[in-house]
């Protein structure tokens, strides 16, 4: 139980840092990338380059990461937030305007986060360099989950966690398949 109450104050404490402590220039920048990230745009626009430039081994490495994905959207979207009912952070936390733009879903778990550190994990261990071009993004996405009011630090946690764990899944799974 306490460690629970230590957990609700540091979810507290941590976002309205985040809400109120990142330079505006910087929160515009964390909202475009997050806009792009949106609906898995980037993500599908990285695999398409994967695809195109990598040969068969970019192919099976997108195909890893948007299957990885797939599993993770399915996972924090369909079942997490379908069992964990948590409210967003108050609207009063937040000091700017991006908090009327958030979803009314549950904040519990970041499907964003899920989605874009399973693409990056799942790409990163057959392509280094592009799973560590993804990696900047899928943070920054993490990152303005909590800036823009949309999720607690939790949330975003548990999102990467489910990703990485999607990913570890999925390449595991593939691994029969990916070695013809």
């Amino acid at each position: 139980m306490r460690l629970l109450a230590g957990l609700q104050r540091a979810d507290r404490s941590l976002t309205r840092r985040a809400a109120s402590r990142i330079p505006r220039g910087a929160a515009k920048v964390l909202s475009a990338v997050e806009e792009f990230a949106e609906s898995t745009k980037l993500w599908c626009t990285a695999a398409a380059v994967m695809a195109l430039l990598g040969g068969r081994p970019g192919r099976r490495t997108a195909a890893a990461g948007l299957g990885a994905l797939a599993a993770a959207q399915l996972a924090a979207n369909g079942l997490c937030k379908q069992l964990a009912d948590r409210p967003r952070p108050p609207v009063e936390w937040i000091p700017h305007d991006e908090v009327a733009d958030r979803p009314d879903s549950s904040s519990f778990p970041s499907g964003h986060t899920a989605a874009a550190f399973a693409f990056t994990a799942a790409v990163a261990p057959a392509w280094p360099g592009a799973g560590a071009l993804c990696a900047v993004p899928a943070a920054m996405v993490a990152l303005e989950r909590v800036q823009s009011g949309a999720h607690y630090p939790s949330d975003v946690a548990a999102g990467a966690v489910i990703g990485l764990a999607s990913a570890w899944l999925t390449r595991h799974a593939a691994a029969p398949f990916l070695r013809s």
